[in-house]
């Protein structure tokens, strides 16, 4: 970058911190590599000034892979979205997002390592958000350990909104509402949440809901959770009495749907270098396109 009149004079620190919102640890991470912080040309530290007519490069692309580990697969991902720093990916129902036991072939991170190594690019793996196996829809992946350290800084101040489009296996009576609870993991579970009171060791858990139709004892609903607890939406949507269609977890299995009708449709956000609002979205999959049809009708999307 070339600077502008009132960057000069100002030390590579601060550029990076209070005009490029970089993080400590992101800071730290440049700072280890040799090429990482170039002034003019030259390795540079922080503590260096600028001046008229400098140029200053910030070098974040990833020096290494972790191919090695993660196999690349043979699908391909439905990218949505992609530039030098982040990637979006309209992730299918039926594949995790990482690699865990019994599943170290199938994942996400697999399919973005084949589609990487086939353009001879290094990758790691480095997901913003996280979806259950059976969940599909958007899931966004920095490219770089800088963009990921800003973009999980904007996780935490909440600057990433969520919405997704889920079928419910039930009638909800508000066209409107935010469910508001605790929610915890279930005594002697490792995988189910329940909802339970403040002083029970649960987390605060809030979700804003709106209706978008209902027909034959389905509800179709738009979803945007304000906190991003394990399960949240399956939980809540439970605790109503109109658990997510298909969820044999909260609710029960389904003739219509073989896994949970739960979409992440939507993703807004601050992007991390240029500073402007991105919002992404994800078409619906076949499964649950196919029940909103027949049910609701082709209008809706």
């Amino acid at each position: 970058m070339k600077f502008e009149n009132k960057f000069i004079g100002l030390s590579i620190k601060e550029i990076l911190i209070d005009e490029l919102g970089f993080s400590k640890r992101a800071i730290a991470a440049l700072k280890a590599r040799p090429d990482g912080i170039l002034l003019n040309g030259k390795h540079a530290t922080v503590r260096a000034k600028v001046n008229e007519g400098d140029v200053l490069i910030i070098n974040c692309e990833d020096m290494g892979s972790n191919e090695e580990k993660l196999v690349p697969s043979s699908t391909l991902p439905d990218i949505i979205y992609e530039d030098e720093h982040i990637v979006a990916v309209n992730k299918p129902p039926f594949m995790p997002t990482h690699q865990s036991q019994g599943h170290f072939y199938d994942t996400l991170a697999n399919s973005l390592a084949y589609y990487y190594s086939k353009e001879g690019r290094p990758f790691v793996f480095r997901s913003v958000n996280r979806l259950d196996r059976n969940t599909s829809g958007v899931v966004l992946v920095a490219k770089s350990r800088i963009a990921a350290a800003k973009l999980s800084e904007e996780m935490k101040r909440d600057g990433i909104k969520k919405s997704y489009i889920a079928i419910l296996d039930g009638t909800l009576e508000h066209n409107l509402g935010t469910i508001e609870t605790y929610i915890r993991r279930a005594q002697k579970s490792i995988i189910l949440r329940e909802v339970c009171g403040e002083c029970e060791d649960g987390k605060i858990a809030i979700t804003n809901y709106r209706v978008l139709a209902r027909a034959n004892g389905l509800t179709l609903v738009e979803a945007e959770p304000r906190t991003g607890r394990t399960h949240q939406l399956r939980v809540h949507f439970s605790h109503l009495g109109a658990p997510i269609l298909g969820d044999d977890l909260y609710g029960s299995a389904s003739p219509l749907i073989e896994r949970h009708a739960l979409h992440a449709r939507k993703l807004n956000f601050v992007h991390p270098d240029s500073r402007k609002v991105i919002s992404i979205q994800a078409d619906l999959p076949s499964d649950m396109r196919e029940i909103i049809e027949k049910n609701f009708g082709k209008e809706l999307f």
